[in-house]
């Protein structure tokens, strides 16, 4: 790679020598990934039979499974697979491994999809043991980008499962990026949340390539006024992504950043308080018109009060009110389609991911390793997992 090349704004040189090589190549290579993993999966017939089957049960359930950044997948999937008319649960297997009986029901058919980067994680293997020790006939979908992990490995083993591998989402930085969007963009192709359709797949790539070859200046000046909260707002399968923000933001910053992910509706019963000068808010709009109205009710009045230092939109959709700053992604709509919420968070992601990044530049850190302590991991140690006694 050239010194010429520009990634985020930066040159290749700029962009090694501050410790982003791979964070921000990871995040630069997102879009095109998508329209590989979207015909991958497609064409995956006996993935795509074995999910069907598993769906097509009575009172069929969907138990959405993974920790930190991967249990954000689930969040952001949850509403959308509702809606199809599946019982679907997202429930982080930190919660799972303390409490299994809250998110394991015996005796109901139930599609266990685990998300897991590496595959290696202690709570992972954890509720992959607990879901075969008391959920019987509980099947698996194992979405991950480790070949060498645990979770691979041992879902090979079991009759009832399949496995998504997705290799070149394995994120070398210490956050994940591509990660997220590859394994949410599989899992909601697979499990039909997503039509499995080329001209959508193009379309999202050409969205998070007009965050990357458009809105980086935008990103850049935000950065330079050296906010030092962030709150991130969304509604549906956005909620889940303004939780995935947050966490990216307080990862790269190494916690320097103070950063909440909400509801618009929830942020004003209390969280709202967090405003100041410093904040700045992203708002990630919604393209399901009844959500809409209320979000633009919360947007015009932040932008009204004058409280917040920056408000920043992101919409599908050109028709929001002034006063602040806007992102309108609307390149590549496929004719007659509108995109739903799970299909935005994917170029919506392209940009959280990207401020998180450069405000960790701005602060002097290392993104690819933020945590100079050493206190935070790629994969979480230290975890001790108890075995689980029914009691009568």
């Amino acid at each position: 790679m050239t010194n010429s090349v520009q990634i985020l704004g930066l040159s290749a040189t700029e962009i090694d020598a501050s410790g982003a090589h791979w964070t921000a190549r990871e995040i630069t290579q997102q879009p095109p990934l998508w329209t590989r993993i979207a015909q991958r999966v497609t064409q995956d017939a006996p993935l795509n039979e074995f999910v069907r089957a598993r769906l097509s049960e009575p009172r069929a359930r969907v138990l959405l499974s993974g920790a930190g950044t991967s249990s954000f997948i689930g969040e952001c999937l949850a509403p959308a697979l509702v809606r199809a008319g599946l019982r679907a649960q997202a429930v982080p297997t930190t919660d799972l491994v303390t409490s299994p009986l809250s998110a394991l029901v015996p005796g109901e058919p139930t599609l266990m999809v685990h998300f897991a980067r590496s595959g290696n994680s202690p709570e992972s293997l954890a509720a992959l043991e607990l879901a075969e020790q008391l959920a019987e006939g509980c099947a698996h979908l194992v979405v991950t980008c480790n070949a060498n992990g645990e979770l691979y490995r041992r879902t090979q083993g079991l009759q009832r499962a399949r496995c998504l591998l997705l290799p070149e989402c394995d994120d070398r930085g210490f956050a994940m990026t591509s990660s997220f969007s590859g394994m949410l963009l599989g899992a909601a192709l697979a499990l039909g949340a997503i039509p499995a359709d080329s001209a959508r797949a193009e379309a999202l790539a050409a969205l998070g390539a007009q965050v990357l070859s458009k809105w980086v200046p935008l990103v850049n000046q935000l950065v330079r006024a050296q906010f030092d909260r962030v709150v991130y707002l969304g509604s549906n399968e956005l909620k889940g992504l303004a939780r995935e923000a947050a966490l990216k933001m307080l990862e790269l910053t190494d916690g320097r950043v103070v950063s909440v992910g909400e509801s618009p509706l929830g942020f004003r019963h209390g969280p709202k308080t967090l405003l100041n000068g410093g904040t700045l808010v992203v708002f990630l709009l919604s393209n399901e018109p009844h959500t809409r109205r209320y979000e633009l009710d919360v947007l015009n009045e932040l932008r009204r009060d004058g409280v917040a230092g920056r408000v920043l939109a992101l919409s599908n959709q050109a028709e929001l009110p002034g006063g602040g700053d806007d992102v309108v992604l609307s390149a590549g709509k496929p004719d007659g389609c509108a995109l739903g919420d799970l299909e935005l968070s994917l170029p919506y992601v392209v940009l959280v991911q990207t401020l998180a990044v450069l405000r960790s530049l701005s602060l002097g850190l290392t993104p690819d390793t933020p945590n100079a302590a050493g206190k935070v991991h790629r994969v979480v140690q230290g975890v001790s997992i108890y075995p689980f006694v029914r009691r009568l």
